[in-house]
């Protein structure tokens, strides 16, 4: 078997694995989760809030049979909440155990440097492993068995948490003073996921595969609604479809996302709806929306949205019934 063959058919397997999951994908994102595997580099993962970024390592992670480690960014983040950190509520306990068994410690001590010598001992005991408090990249570090490490929306941290991570994401390893060199046992398969809310630096984009996943057209809706919300009625999961992407393409501060899609879906199927009627649309657009400038943007524009996201067989079947009365 060729390799080309072996590597279409380790990407189809991909597909495949995570369409049994629930997480629609297409040849790109499979693609791109197989070369990150088989070249072990990190793959950035950019695009709209709420499009699957989060989901496609929890769905990977799932599929290889893996535990996911998560490390959640955010302003301010450093080196003590992603990496490690000392217990120095331990260590001022011990230093006091220390201090009163100081005497006992001591006995046979002539000197001062004998003194010192048995200090000695003592110092290692202060900064290893017993007082280290491991944090989620440590942890992936780690991992006996290979991980999968989620960094969620490094958008969100520093220049200078990139500038920390670029030693972890290339050689998979990290110093720390007291310890030394901590390398993985086995490269863990790393997402970075970004909302594009800043420019990543060039160094870190450097280390890692790129894929963008933007909001998917109609027809991938679609299959992921069939796939997330299999009771919505096929009718009215195209309606819903047409209707968020009619959203999409007004001026809207935060269009709806791919799971606020999903969440109105369900709000379809647990209202009983059988079709999509102007109350209903108007009393749960905070489903699909998130500020109230946006709602009364769409309000305003409610008819038309309504009129051009029915099927043809929907308009009929109102223009009949227009006629009959």
């Amino acid at each position: 078997m060729s390799k080309e063959k072996t590597a279409r058919d380790a990407i189809e397997g991909l597909m495949a694995g995570y369409e049994k999951l629930g997480y629609v994908s297409d040849e790109q994102i499979a693609t791109a989760l197989f070369l990150a595997q088989q070249l072990e580099k990190p793959l950035l993962v950019e695009g709209p809030p709420g499009v699957g970024k989060t989901e496609l390592a929890k769905a990977t992670a799932e599929y290889l049979g893996l535990d996911m480690i998560r490390l959640q960014c955010y302003e301010g983040l450093d080196e003590a909440k992603a990496l490690y950190e000392w217990q120095y509520g331990k260590q001022l306990l011990y230093t006091q155990v220390l201090k009163e068994k100081l005497g006992d410690l001591m006995e046979g001590a002539a000197t001062l440097d004998q003194s010192m010598d048995k200090l000695h001992d003592f110092e290692d005991v202060f900064f290893s492993e017993q007082f280290l408090q491991t944090r989620p990249l440590l942890e992936a570090l780690r991992a006996d068995d290979g991980i999968v490490l989620l960094i969620d929306e490094i958008d969100k941290s520093d220049d200078e948490f990139e500038a920390f991570l670029l030693e972890i994401l290339s050689d998979y390893q990290i110093s720390i003073p007291e310890l030394g060199t901590v390398k993985a046992k086995k490269p863990p398969l790393v997402f970075l996921t970004s909302n594009n809310t800043r420019e990543i630096g060039d160094a870190l984009k450097r280390r890692c595969l790129h894929l963008y996943i933007p909001f998917p057209d109609a027809a991938r809706e679609n299959t992921i609604l069939q796939a997330r919300v299999p009771e919505l009625d096929k009718s009215l999961r195209t309606n819903v479809v047409d209707f968020v992407q009619k959203l999409r393409e007004m001026d809207l501060k935060k269009p709806p996302a791919v799971s606020e899609t999903i969440d109105w879906a369900r709000t379809v199927v647990l209202l009983n709806m059988d079709v999509l009627e102007s109350d209903f649309v108007k009393n749960t657009l905070n489903v699909l929306l998130k500020f109230k400038s946006d709602i009364e943007s769409v309000e305003s524009e409610l008819p038309r949205l309504m009129r051009e996201s029915q099927n043809p067989k929907q308009q009929d079947a109102k223009e009949s019934g227009a006629a009959a009365e």
